[in-house]
């Protein structure tokens, strides 16, 4: 038979941020326990959850777990029995031990001979006696960002823990997490519902929450929610924000959304619509206002978590706190301008960075002559403002304003030098080095924010890594990996065939007047790093492993030459029919390389069959070629040349003996031309990492 599972974790209000993870990791877990349960799921597992409560339903669970036959394999039979047939002790001994008599045992043939052998079915067990057991560890093992414990509780948790209800096809579970014994009990909405609600079933609790003012699920919040902002901003004559990120995090906060709109005095429109929208959404949760033409309106709507008695009175709460707000950020906005934006560079001298690596300052002077080498090299025209961004593109961090809003950095930085006068293109590059702001995030279109900002990240990288501060596991506190993409992404948007171990060599050049370290060690950590978050980038966008193992294992320098080359080279993997047998080819060859540590020299003058000569001729009148369109990017031209060495080798495979033990000046020879064939292909790819 199958049944319905429903748990209901009830706590104090859970931080929005927290939410979404927490119950994925509910599901997670109660997939994983049920599975190693040998209990089917049926239908599946869902979770949904509010502030206050994380909700597990699961629909066709089986109410018993599957049977387990065990097969246990004994001593020998020549072993068990004797001469005549008779059990000996060792029989006696296993069928003891396994609760049968030495008649039910029985012998299994094995690669090793006969022995003996017992098949026993034990019977599953209840599927609520098996949840009894297995929720309390389950609950206490949900990962959280941060947890907390109350009171004279050891038991750590998100918030804590006031109600556990669990019911398993309308029985309930009983078990005791955190000094709260579960049961068949929950409660409503905290104002609106606060009495507590008997359930028998999923469906009696879906329609209990609706009656009580609680939206169970977090999509449906968000549907409402986009619903009543936008009644609310149309009684104003506008409309609010679209902002899918903001919605999220009010669903997350609300059990029963809804909204009002309220109104601020217009001469706050005098400052910047980022800083009005920033105070609006990350202090207050507000929802922005805009008209017609995209304009923003002396409006907002904010969304509450109840019904309003007196809207008035609560539109009055809203603004009241709202004025606060924006006149804050009207004072840090005069403050900040009466000094300007270059004057801050020097005060990053008192900002410590990081202990090892210093102040902010000497942060900015080492990616600033990091930009200055690539500025050399791809926009020297505007070296001036590459220098200029790079001094400017950090001084907001110590503004009152980003002090207020960090998510403002950079955004400030670009406003406040628009005020004082600077070219748009300075301007825009400030905000533009810190883009793109997360994987798959808009990149940066002017060239100086991007020089500046693969400038910085790189330094950031290479900083790190000399500090021992690399990524471990999911722990990334400095964002290596997000840096080490961006690097990637920005130089191939910018299409820049820059060297990608010169720039890393500049980086650390530069480190390396204030910290002492191994740089060819850290050069190679880097650069192997950089390659996994590029070979990484290049499984999410549906490229083959082996493809990617195949080019950038011979060679990770030139990030612009890397997608072509593979993306040609997968074309011809796909069209040719000579590919399969090349790849063979280049096994055979790199097989018999890898018995040879040293590099030899090839001597025409010692060939003695006509298929090493065939050879070396064909690899001579075809190499220029090939290196002609690797040069030129031409990778498919350049396959073609190559196919034609197959052939040849297959033929001086045949011919010769290329590990000759009678001639060693001949066995030299002879693998120093396949070293010179192997050398030719590995311009392109490595054929060996290609599964055939």
């Amino acid at each position: 038979m199958v049944a319905e599972l429903l748990l209901e974790i009830g706590t104090e209000e859970i931080p929005a941020g927290y939410l979404e993870r927490g119950l994925a990791e509910l599901r997670r877990l109660a997939e994983v326990c049920l599975k190693e349960n040998r209990i089917e799921m049926g239908e599946g597992l869902y979770t949904c959850g509010t502030p206050r409560r994380l909700v597990l339903i699961g629909k066709g669970i089986s109410d018993t777990q599957e049977d387990l036959v065990q097969e246990i394999t004994g001593p020998p039979k020549s072993v068990a029995f004797d001469g005549e047939g008779r059990p000996t002790k060792a029989a006696l001994g296993f069928a003891q031990k396994q609760g049968v008599t030495v008649e039910e045992v029985q012998c299994i043939e094995t690669p090793k001979g006969e022995y003996l052998y017992v098949k026993r079915q034990i019977p599953g067990k209840r599927t609520a006696e098996i949840l009894s057991e297995a929720l309390p560890k389950l609950i206490a093992d949900i990962p959280w960002p941060k947890s907390m414990r109350w009171g004279n509780i050891g038991f750590p948790f998100v918030r804590p823990i006031h109600w556990v209800m669990c019911l398993f096809n309308g029985e309930t579970i009983l078990f005791e997490v955190a000094g709260v014994k579960s049961g068949n009990t929950t409660w409503g909405h905290r104002f609106m519902s606060p009495d507590a609600i008997q359930v028998s079933s999923v469906q009696d609790y879906l329609s209990g929450m609706k009656r009580a003012f609680v939206i169970i699920d977090q999509q449906e919040r968000e549907r409402v929610i986009q619903r009543i902002t936008q009644e609310a901003a149309e009684k104003a004559g506008g409309k609010p924000a679209d902002d899918p990120e903001l919605v999220s995090i009010v669903a997350n906060l609300v059990e029963y959304p809804s909204a009002v709109c309220g109104s601020f005095d217009e001469t706050f429109l005098d400052l910047p619509d980022v800083v009005l929208i920033t105070a609006m959404k990350e202090h207050q949760k507000y929802f922005a206002v805009h008209d017609a033409k995209g304009r923003l309106m002396p409006n907002f709507v904010a969304v509450n978590n109840t019904v309003t008695r007196n809207e008035s009175v609560v539109q009055r709460g809203h603004e009241r706190v709202l004025r606060a707000r924006l006149s804050d950020a009207d004072f840090f906005l005069r403050e900040d301008r009466k000094r300007p934006l270059l004057d801050r560079l020097k005060d990053l001298r008192q900002v410590v960075y990081q202990a090892d690596l210093g102040t902010s300052y000497a942060k900015v002077q080492r990616f600033t002559g990091l930009a200055e080498y690539l500025a050399e090299m791809v926009l020297p025209d505007q070296m001036d403002d590459v220098r200029r961004v790079a001094s400017l593109c950090k001084c907001d961090l110590i503004t009152q304003m980003v002090t207020e809003f960090p998510s403002l950095q950079g955004v400030m930085g670009k406003e406040y030098a628009q005020l004082e006068g600077y070219p748009d293109e300075v301007s825009t590059a400030i905000y533009e080095h810190y883009l793109p702001l997360r994987a798959g995030g808009q990149l940066p279109i002017s060239k100086i924010g991007a020089i500046v900002g693969i400038a910085d990240r790189m330094d950031i990288i290479v900083g790190c890594f000399t500090v021992g501060l690399e990524p471990s596991g999911s722990a990334d506190p400095f964002a290596l990996r997000r840096h080490a993409l961006a690097i990637i992404r920005v130089i191939e948007n910018m299409g820049w065939d820059l060297s990608l171990k010169e720039f890393i060599e500049r980086a650390l050049a530069i480190l390396s007047e204030e910290l002492e370290f191994d740089n060819v060690q850290i050069l190679s950590k880097v650069t192997a790093f950089v390659r996994e978050r590029y070979k990484n980038m290049m499984l999410g966008s549906d490229y083959e492993s082996d493809l990617i193992e195949a080019v950038i294992s011979v060679g990770f320098d030139r990030i612009l030459q890397l997608r072509p080359k593979i993306d040609q080279l997968r074309k011809f993997s796909s069209e040719s029919e000579e590919f399969h047998q090349l790849a063979l080819t280049f096994k055979r060859v790199s097989n018999i390389l890898k018995k040879e540590d040293s590099t030899f020299a090839v001597n025409p003058s010692l060939f003695r069959e006509d298929s090493e000569r065939d050879l070396w001729e064909s690899h001579l009148a075809l190499k220029d070629d090939v290196h002609r369109c690797l040069e030129r990017g031409e990778y498919l031209d350049a396959l073609g040349f190559m196919v034609k060495l197959r052939k040849p080798v297959d033929c001086f495979f045949d011919g010769v003996e290329v590990l000759t033990k009678n001639d060693p000046a001949l066995r030299q020879n002879r693998v120093g031309l396949l070293q010179q064939i192997a050398g030719l292909m590995l311009l392109m790819a490595d054929f060996s990492r290609f599964s055939i």
